[in-house]
């Protein structure tokens, strides 16, 4: 069975991450993903890589959100190269872009000149801040928007100070959001038959992902704080502790749970002690609670304690380094990784993290080489061999 966004054709100028990662998506559903890249390329596939990938410009970074795309070179400051957009966009359904807020309209490839060579285009602007607004054209990163967005401001210990999550947490937000917003763009338009704008702010993306963080404040005037590995529940034996050789996240919030776990670490004598009696109290004398959890985990490995806990029914987890999670079967099961041929040998990399009964998401082809389809994409175009070449001695493409 086809894939649900099979025929479907994305023009992508992404770069990046938080652009790619998005497209990326509906390229797994089968979408016809066109990357659009200057002639040096996007800046991602240098990056974060060993000589050796870096010299074939297929950096990690690059691989884990380019495959299933095509890649083309245009150099968009030529007249002729924004003429080709123009006429790849005539059977396009989709232009998605992160450039900084007018550089399309710069460019001539805005919503409005593109609506105007195909009416029912869908054209999606990612941006940290949105089209519209003081900030609009102001430059946005992944760490400035985890600052921004109050996620760092709850994240980490109170006494380290405001602290970054481990990964472009506000990227793949906001390339996930977009990817919803063009997908409801287009089933929209099997009704109305119509194209329209998609604006996408990452700011706002970040805070969609936070909704209670935000309520808490806006309805009840509650102002979070960092809470470091404990749990938004407050729960005193919903946080991480020291096992040995390494820490155990613990989920206990209800009075079974917490019976279950003093019984399995052989402290139900602690479920007597006036100091524990019930969820204020427990809060009230967290850290006798915490000495008492951590002495008898530091028996045995997280690993171990997560095996006799989880047969005791307390929700719990050891902490997997990816070199592990990698190797887990679990995964085997599930497909989130996925292998692929490439010119390089065997690829292992994320695909989509869910599946289908029909026509589920799959890495089908291997991430592109700088303009490695743009003979084959201008020909599609309707442009000939000898008209191919002169455009690239001169240097369009």
């Amino acid at each position: 069975m086809s894939k649900p966004f099979a025929g479907v054709r994305i023009l992508d100028f992404t770069r990046y991450l938080a652009g790619p990662y998005g497209t990326y998506q509906l390229a797994l559903l089968g979408a016809d993903v066109l990357k659009i890249e200057s002639r040096e390329g996007d800046d991602t596939r240098g990056q974060l890589a060993d000589r050796t990938w870096a010299e074939r410009k297929m950096a990690p970074s690059f691989l884990a959100v380019n495959g299933n795309k095509r890649s083309i070179t245009l150099d968009l400051r030529r007249k002729e190269a924004v003429e080709i957009v123009k006429r790849l966009v005539v059977g396009a359904d989709v232009v998605w872009e992160n450039f900084r807020g007018g550089v399309m309209d710069r460019l001539g490839l805005g919503y409005d000149a593109l609506a105007g060579v195909n009416p029912r285009l869908i054209f999606c602007a990612v941006s940290g801040f949105g089209q519209t607004g003081p900030e609009k054209t102001t430059a946005a990163f992944d760490g400035k928007l985890q600052a921004m967005s109050g996620i760092m401001s709850i994240t980490g210990e109170p006494a380290h100070g405001p602290t970054r999550a481990g990964f472009a947490i506000c990227d793949t937000i906001g390339g996930m959001t977009a990817a919803l917003a063009v997908a409801s763009a287009l089933f929209q338009r099997t009704h109305t038959g119509r194209g329209q704008l998609v604006d996408v702010a990452m700011l706002d993306a970040a805070l969609a992902f936070i909704p209670g963080t935000v309520s808490e404040y806006t309805v009840a005037g509650i102002e979070a704080k960092q809470i470091g590995n404990g749990s938004v529940s407050r729960k005193p034996t919903a946080s991480r502790f020291r096992a040995r050789d390494g820490y155990l996240v613990l989920a206990v919030l209800t009075e079974k749970q917490f019976a279950s776990l003093m019984k399995a670490l052989g402290r139900a004598d602690a479920l007597e002690d006036p100091r524990f009696k019930d969820w204020p109290a427990r809060t009230a004398n967290e850290p006798a609670l915490r000495e008492i959890i951590e002495a008898a985990l530091a028996s045995d490995t997280p690993k171990s304690w997560e095996e006799r806990l989880t047969a005791a029914d307390v929700p719990c987890g050891s902490i997997w380094k990816i070199d592990e999670i990698v190797r887990h079967p679990q995964l085997e099961h599930r497909d989130v990784l996925q292998t692929i041929d490439s010119r390089y040998g065997p690829m292992r990399l994320v695909g989509a993290g869910f599946r289908l009964a029909h026509g589920s998401p799959g890495l089908d082809r291997e991430p592109p080489t700088l303009g490695e389809h743009t003979d084959e994409i201008l020909n599609e175009a309707g442009y000939g061999p000898e008209e191919i070449a002169r455009l690239r001695r001169d240097a369009v493409i």
